[in-house]
């Protein structure tokens, strides 16, 4: 028995089938395309990341407490940093992420050492994003399309303007390479240490300016120091690459270590017993040891050097640790008669 009431399918009772899209309405009219309005829902995401780099995958989880570890110590119980002193060239903390257009175009125009180049899809492409992509490429580097959201984790949360570069930890060298590098090319040594320099920016400078005037390195303490960051390799304008960065558990015992190589320790300080311009050890195997602005040397390095020198200044005035660090590094390659590289 047939009615309107027997619910049979494609009965009078049934509710009219929906028409996809491309097909008729319940009219039998054909339906209207979008006009490419849902293109954007057939699009993929683009290639996969890295493993180590996509949040909550395993290996981005291994590498995470790997990085943790070369902080606080490995399995063995014994800090990195001690292990880097014993054993040769240790490695930085793990990646660094560069975000922001002109940050990323700035980095990559600096020579800084990235893996990959994260370009998030759709994004308005300026000038400055056409020049990294550039500049990426003819650095070898990999440029990868990735989804806003995975670029969001990528850099908690940074405002990235849709272009983040992937930087490559730091291999710092021991405090000996140092010495052995002047020693291949037959010159006194001349190292410049850093204590107590926090801002990555004075590092690069401090570098640059070593590198400048035939430094053979720069060493800096594993803690309660800038270490070679984005930040260092932009004001160095790419000295780094060529100029070695050493890193010691314990500077004073990295300068003890020296003078029983035969190196003679310089410190930097407003109340030094000696001029600048009076700095006849600058001829000598030497090391130049740089203190921050605001506090200086501290005590224990301040008592570790053979002689302490001063800058003569206005009272009303003080310098810039990178700027003090370039004038004595201009006195001793002035009286080592050595032309600036």
């Amino acid at each position: 028995m047939s009615g309107a009431g027997s619910g049979g399918r494609g009965g009078a009772g049934s509710p009219p089938r929906r028409a996809g899209r491309g097909g008729v309405t319940k009219k039998g009219k054909p339906r209207p395309g979008t006009g490419g309005h849902g293109k954007r829902r057939l699009e993929g995401k683009g290639p996969t990341p890295p493993a180590q780099l996509r949040p909550g995958h395993p290996a981005q989880q291994r590498t995470a407490r790997q990085a943790a570890a070369s902080r606080s110590g490995g399995a063995d119980g014994q800090p990195a940093a001690d292990r880097g002193q014993a054993g040769g060239p240790r490695r930085g903390d793990g990646p660094e992420t560069v975000v922001g257009r002109n940050a990323v175009l700035e980095a990559l125009q600096a020579r800084v050492p990235g893996t990959a180049l994260y370009v998030a899809y759709r994004t308005d492409a300026d000038d400055r994003v056409r020049a990294a992509v550039k500049l990426a490429a003819d650095a070898g580097l990999p440029v990868l399309e990735t989804g806003k959201a995975d670029l969001d984790r990528m850099t908690q949360g940074a405002v990235h303007q849709g272009l983040a570069l992937r930087v490559r930890p730091y291999s710092y060298a021991h405090p000996d390479d140092l010495v052995a590098l002047a020693a291949d090319a037959g010159q006194p040594p001349l190292i410049v240490a850093l204590d107590g320099i926090t801002d990555p920016r004075n590092l690069g400078a401090i570098a640059r300016s070593a590198a400048a005037f035939g430094g053979h390195g720069v060493l800096i303490p594993a803690r309660r120091s800038a270490g070679v960051t984005a930040g260092a390799w932009k004001a160095s304008a790419g000295t780094l690459a060529r100029l070695p960065v050493a890193q010691a558990p314990n500077l004073a015992r990295a300068l003890a270590a020296y003078q029983q190589a035969g190196l003679f320790v310089v410190g930097l300080a407003a109340d030094g017993s000696t001029d600048i311009s009076d700095m006849e050890i600058a001829e000598s195997p030497l090391v130049l040891v740089v203190g921050s602005e605001g506090k200086g040397l501290s005590r224990v390095v301040a008592e570790r050097c053979d002689l302490l020198v001063r800058i003569p200044i206005s009272a009303a005035e003080s310098l810039n640790a990178g700027v003090a660090a370039g004038i004595a590094l201009h006195e001793a390659a002035r009286r080592r008669g050595m032309p600036a590289r």
